[in-house]
């Protein structure tokens, strides 16, 4: 129990390589309810050690990163479901992962995983993130992509998560664009009105996953029925680290059209002038980003 603020321990029951706390909040309970039916990322029957290091090593971004972290690092992910991303980065490595999420039933997917194929350098707690039971000054990374655009509070999610950084360690945030997610809104209107058949023609996400009903279904519900839902602006976050000490490092795509050096996500780049991020966002809605449900990611450092 490391990892926890001295406060919060008492509050905890373990079961396995769970660390449980009752949920009691109703918008959390709201989402819980909402990936209950359909945990994701779910499993296949077949995944294993391999297959998920594979999986892995296929995403541009989760490759970048483990590289990135080394060894003998703390690393949170925030809102890990499953936890495949928790145990890719565990996998081969020293590092203590540990996977945060409000989801009980994701949660023990994610241990049976685990468990079923020895590793031992990961543990998840079961919790709302607005309990605030992370010790300061912990972890070295954070990974927290996609998620917090699902809570009651998104900037009060943040402020607490990063409490729990050391001085100098990353963290990768992954939010909706408020501008560049305009075509899934459009598209959500859509299927409201005349159901997925009607979708396929409009969503190319979609189309590639044809061959598995499985896939599309968890698609369909994150992208276009999830009960709580906000987007954000490349400003907004830039206050956001400002205000909590965060030094802007990198983002993509990049926060200005007009960066043409490839840099590392994790290299420093220039965050653009304000009506450079503004067009940025407005590209958005006309690239893969905007095609793919509008998220941008925003890596900063803590001061």
């Amino acid at each position: 129990m490391q990892f926890f603020n001295e406060l919060s321990k008492k509050d905890f029951i373990k079961e396995g390589i769970i660390y449980k706390k009752k949920i009691t909040d109703i918008t959390t309970k709201k989402v819980t309810d909402f990936y209950k039916v359909a945990p994701f990322p779910n499993y296949k029957l077949n995944d294993n050690k391999a297959t998920i290091l594979e999986k892995g090593d296929r995403n541009f971004l989760s490759f970048e990163f483990k590289k990135f972290i080394g060894y003998k690092k703390n690393i949170l992910e925030v809102g890990c479901g499953t936890g495949q991303m928790s145990s890719y980065f565990a996998i081969g490595t020293n590092n203590y992962v540990v996977g945060f999420d409000p989801t009980i039933e994701s949660l023990k997917l994610a241990s049976d995983f685990v468990e079923k194929n020895n590793i031992d350098n990961v543990e998840f707690i079961n919790a709302d993130i607005f309990d605030d039971v992370l010790k300061k000054d912990f972890f070295d990374f954070i990974w927290c992509n996609g998620v917090l655009h699902h809570t009651k509070d998104p900037y009060g999610a943040f402020e607490i998560t990063v409490k729990s950084l050391k001085k100098e360690g990353f963290i990768l945030l992954g939010l909706y664009n408020k501008i560049g997610r305009i075509r899934t809104i459009i598209r959500r209107y859509i299927y409201k009105i005349f159901g997925k058949i009607f979708l396929m023609l409009f969503d190319p996400t979609l189309r590639n996953l044809k061959k598995s009903k499985e896939e599309q279904l968890a698609w369909i519900r994150d992208q276009y029925t999830h009960p709580v839902e906000s987007t954000h602006t490349f400003d907004e976050i830039l206050k956001w680290f400002k205000i909590n000490n965060i030094e802007f490092i990198n983002s993509i795509p990049e926060s200005s059209p007009f960066n043409v050096i490839k840099r590392n996500i994790f290299e420093k780049s220039y965050e653009g002038t304000f009506i450079e991020r503004i067009l940025q966002q407005f590209i958005m809605i006309f690239s893969s980003f905007g095609s793919e449900g509008g998220l941008f990611l925003f890596v900063g450092q803590k001061k």
